[in-house]
């Protein structure tokens, strides 16, 4: 300490780096290790390094017990602990009989900026030490390797939604989340067995055929319009399907961005193994090609919307088909891997034929109303039967009433302890014969009009 206090106050600043450089070059000689640094952030990115998150894994899992120090995480709605190794602690790895050493640390800047993407500058980072085949070798690759797969193993699934945030840059386009927890699982799914059965296979096929898209020159993604009538499950089927997969949820709202630039950025802040849902698609944006005005009711809505004119121009999304069609199959798509673009709508006849071809939609799945083999899952689900001898009597109804698996489940669902199956079943009962009534009125009422305004065609023709 006294001979290093002498050299920093006798030798001046240019000398002393001047024999720190050489002395460094002089000690490579005789130090065979080589020290690499794997930061927390990269440069000029917002995100967390995933190489660092892989490491911390690692670390966390193989080196935990031979640590003295350790860092707690809580994970939300969770009893369990994430530990991993604390700020400057260090660790010893071992690899094929030989020991690397391993050092947390982190770094504090000295003056603190008035605005910050991280929220806290602190930013930490991971040191390895060994000699320099080891540390740049099949060592770091499998480090990497295991820290991926136990990041994968432990993650919590997220379901992400795009929202604006204010900055210093002015407003920002970018993804929030929450933990995805969905009880929806294609075992639950009310649907056909079979149909049910294919979506499964497709889905699992799309999972294991990386080498076959890169062959033949695709990107690895695949499109999904899920079609029908409000309350048939197209929302519990993309949760079945993220369930089934083990992918997050990124759902796009699209009157929320700007313009293509906008979403752009949002495609390239989603992940792998990923699914993106445009829900009620033809309700989003003027995407469709029958584009069609609605005339005003009456004269007071024609001049209130010609007084908020200029305001809903301003407030209006620039995002185009074009646009849209680039984020599904155009060159952006191919910036990320094993992803799912799924769209849902209620009227599909209403969507651009360009929107949904093959290719950007692969697989049209019709989510129809209420079958028999749907009920009989419902039955299941709800009531804990598979057989009843009121099950004849409901087959028959829904062959001759459309009503949807949300109204059916709906009416199943015991409102009370005293309810049991039978008394559930014959709600369901009167609940079919009160739709096909309905039903044949408005079929009545519709001829009966029919019928009047030909009669009428007729005597204003003579």
């Amino acid at each position: 300490m006294f001979f290093w206090a002498m050299f920093n106050q006798w030798f001046p600043d240019d000398l002393r780096n001047y024999i720190r450089r050489y002395f460094r070059k002089l000690l490579a000689y005789f130090y065979p290790y080589i020290t690499i640094t794997f930061h927390e952030y990269q440069v000029d990115e917002f995100e967390q390094s995933k190489a660092y998150k892989a490491i911390e894994r690692y670390l966390g899992t193989n080196t935990i017990n031979r640590a003295k120090r350790l860092r707690a995480e809580v994970i939300k709605d969770s009893k369990n602990l994430l530990l991993n190794i604390d700020t400057y602690e260090e660790v010893m790895d071992e690899y094929k009989g030989i020991k690397v050493r391993w050092r947390s640390g982190k770094i504090i800047p000295q003056q603190q900026p008035m605005y910050s993407y991280y929220g806290n500058d602190e930013k930490r980072y991971y040191k390895a030490r060994k000699h320099r085949d080891i540390v740049t070798g099949d060592y770091v690759r499998h480090v990497l390797g295991e820290g991926y797969d136990i990041t994968r193993k432990t993650r919590q699934r997220k379901l992400y939604t795009n929202c604006k945030s204010d900055g210093y840059n002015g407003s920002k386009i970018k993804w929030s989340h929450i933990m995805f927890k969905h009880p929806s699982t294609f075992d639950t799914l009310a649907m056909d067995p079979n149909n049910k059965k294919k979506i499964m296979d497709d889905l699992l096929t799309f999972s294991k055929s990386k080498d076959y898209y890169n062959k033949v020159g695709k990107s690895w993604k695949r499109g999904y319009l899920l079609y029908g009538p409000p309350g048939t499950g197209k929302s519990s089927m993309i949760a079945a399907m993220a369930n089934f997969l083990d992918y997050d949820i990124y759902d796009l709202e699209l009157t929320s961005v700007d313009n293509n630039t906008e979403l752009r950025k949002l495609l390239i802040g989603t992940s792998h193994k990923s699914i993106i849902v445009i829900e009620d698609i033809d309700c989003s944006l003027d995407l469709t090609g029958q584009r069609k005005k609605e005339n005003a009711d009456n004269e007071e809505e024609q001049i209130k919307g010609r007084v908020h004119e200029k305001d809903e121009k301003e407030k209006k999304s620039e995002v185009t088909l074009s646009g849209l069609l680039n984020f599904i199959d155009g060159l952006w798509s191919a910036c990320g891997s094993e992803r799912l673009i799924v769209f849902t709508t209620n009227h599909i006849e209403k969507l651009d034929p360009a929107l949904i071809r093959r290719g950007r939609m692969d697989k049209h799945i019709e989510m129809s109303y209420c079958c028999f083999e749907t009920f009989k899952v419902l039955a299941k689900n709800y009531l804990d039967i598979e057989s009843h001898e009121l099950f004849e009597t409901i087959g028959r109804l829904l062959d001759e009433t459309d009503i949807t698996p949300a109204d059916v489940a709906e009416t199943l669902m015991p409102k009370s302890a005293e309810e049991d199956a039978e008394s559930c079943l014959n709600s369901l009962i009167k609940s079919l014969e009160n739709a096909k009534e309905k039903a044949r009125l408005k079929t009545m009422k519709v001829a009966v009009e029919k019928s009047e305004a030909d009669a009428y065609q007729k005597v204003q023709e003579l």
